[in-house]
């Protein structure tokens, strides 16, 4: 399974990696193991701001999750310079920009996750943890951070 053949299949194109919008960088490897930074969601380039119970529902968070998840391989391929060398999808980390009541984050997460299994098959099931937080940098909706294995 070729990956890029895959995302052709799925109308997906990578982008760019984003420049960082503060101190950091946006991937670091250490032996087999990269670590992409968090990505936020955005909408025609520009954050994809919003609370979910709040002003979003949950497709709509789904949807920013599944943008986030796109952004990051742009960034992994940056990273590794050809997705077949991923190994495994090792971890996901995902905030939603949520209220309190908010009880939906690993429904939101979803959005990414499906897309990585879709694209990656087995090698994209992952570990991961999905967090309401009271905010994300520029109010954006959602924002994941990723771990992948090289082969």
């Amino acid at each position: 399974m070729n990956i890029y053949d895959t995302l052709n299949e799925l109308g997906i194109s990578l982008p760019p990696v984003a420049i960082p919008a503060a101190a950091y960088v946006p991937f670091v490897q250490t032996g087999n193991l990269v670590f992409l930074s968090g990505h936020i969601a955005k909408k025609d380039g520009k954050p994809w701001v919003g609370q979910l119970g709040k002003n979003m529902a949950t497709e709509e968070g789904r949807a920013a999750a599944r943008a986030i998840a796109i952004d990051l391989m742009g960034t992994l391929h940056a990273a590794v310079g050809d997705l077949n060398r991923i190994k495994r999808i090792v971890k996901l980390m995902s905030l939603v920009n949520s209220t309190a009541d908010f009880t939906e984050q690993h429904l939101v997460t979803n959005g990414a996750s499906e897309l990585f299994g879709q694209v990656f098959g087995d090698k994209g099931a992952h570990a991961r943890s999905a967090f309401g937080v009271a905010q994300i940098p520029m109010g954006a909706c959602v924002e994941i951070e990723l771990i992948a294995e090289l082969a």
